[in-house]
């Protein structure tokens, strides 16, 4: 290793800083060896169990779960934000034109950008933590708008206006359809939602904390996080989870096609996680939800998910491989009438509450997240060539 001459001892880290503590948090973490997530103090499972959007988000927020006089007036407060600035609205049919072949989420992070810009966030290096939290709110109330809008663009239909009156999830999915959602399908949507709010320091949100370290301000820092959450290897997988159901087709058909997949070394979508050693919690708790309606799918989906268990026990003895969130959240997302193509975009409709409660805490700290990379090319200073 090249001696580097700074203010600090260079130091080696596993690859992709896997294990490696940044920072102290407040919000919540990831006990993988235990299968277990929280939410500051609580299980974030239970609070998917018991709890509404709402709640949660006031907990990521303020620190505590909100009493009835807090949830109506935290209602009072986000439902009013839901509604677009004119400008963004009027911006919105020529972003879905021009991100149509790359779907909603692309058009989100130009939506966020011209959000920011029209609202006028100012950078969070310059703003006060009552400013700050405004901010955030107003982007955590307006993503679900933005997503559902770009998709209804994106199918040549007109945009469906939030409804005040009704709670987070059961508007997200008014505002894509057009019509009041089965109160059972929203509060499995609501029960996915919540579960999939924050979850330690994966690539998205931290992302989104090496911006908000910069002082930027909090579009740009959840445009950031977007784009990192894009990326297949991390919530691209939802879709392609049900797309192995999909190909498997019936129980009897899957054992052939999960031991040529685990043979050839391809990657099974919807199994392992880098964090959890252990079942996931959030595959768990949504298997039971998508239990309560039953069905095929359900029955393939659990049949499929025991026979790769079982069989890459007998093929790959010793490897722990369970299934994680994107499994079965493809599945209850797929009965819930969701479109494939929202898929990531509904986990991001959450997500954004979990990324904007970390932008605020890392906005209380000053220092920015500067780290440094190992030189490894020719070494150092070589006689410049003669120009030709």
């Amino acid at each position: 290793m090249h001696s580097t001459n700074g203010p600090t001892l260079s130091r080696d880290v596993p690859r992709g800083l896997a294990g490696v503590v940044v920072t102290d948090t407040e919000l919540g973490d990831v006990r993988g060896r235990e299968g277990f997530y929280h939410y500051r103090q609580y299980s974030a499972v239970e609070l998917a169990e018991s709890r509404g959007f709402e709640d949660v988000w006031h907990l990521m927020f303020h620190g505590r779960l909100p009493d009835a006089a807090e949830r109506g007036a935290f209602l009072a407060e986000t439902a009013p934000l839901r509604r677009l600035p004119d400008a963004v609205r009027a911006a919105l049919p020529g972003v879905a034109r021009t991100c149509a072949p790359s779907g909603p989420l692309a058009g989100l992070r130009s939506a966020l950008s011209l959000l920011g810009a029209s609202a006028g966030f100012r950078p969070v290096y310059d703003l006060g933590p009552e400013e700050r939290r405004a901010d955030a709110l107003a982007a955590c109330s307006a993503v679900p708008t933005l997503l559902a809008a770009l998709h209804r663009l994106g199918r040549g239909l007109e945009p469906v206006e939030p409804r005040e009156d009704l709670p987070h999830a059961a508007n997200y999915l008014y505002m894509l359809t057009g019509s009041e959602p089965d109160p059972a399908r929203a509060r499995a949507v609501e029960r996915y939602l919540v579960s999939t709010v924050d979850h330690g320091f994966n690539a998205s949100t931290f992302t989104a904390r090496v911006i908000a370290s910069t002082g930027a301000d909090v579009a740009a820092c959840l445009v950031g996080a977007v784009g990192a959450l894009s990326g297949p290897l991390h919530g691209g997988a939802p879709s392609r989870a049900l797309d192995t159901l999909d190909a498997i087709g019936t129980p009897d058909r899957a054992d052939a096609w999960i031991r040529e997949r685990v043979l050839a070394g391809e990657r099974i979508m919807g199994f392992g996680h880098p964090v959890y050693r252990t079942e996931d919690p959030r595959s768990r708790m949504l298997r039971s939800v998508a239990e309560d309606f039953g069905g095929p799918l359900v029955e393939l989906a659990v049949e499929v998910e025991a026979r790769v268990e079982a069989l890459l026990a007998e093929l790959k003895p010793g490897r722990e491989l369970r299934t994680n969130v994107e499994f079965y959240a493809g599945v209850v997302m797929e009965l819930c009438g969701l479109p494939r193509e929202m898929f990531t975009p509904t986990f991001c409709a959450a997500r954004v509450v979990g990324w904007s409660a970390n932008i605020l805490e890392q906005a209380r700290d000053s220092k920015i997240i500067r780290p440094a990379a190992r030189y490894v090319g020719p070494r150092p200073p070589q006689p410049l060539p003669e120009a030709c």
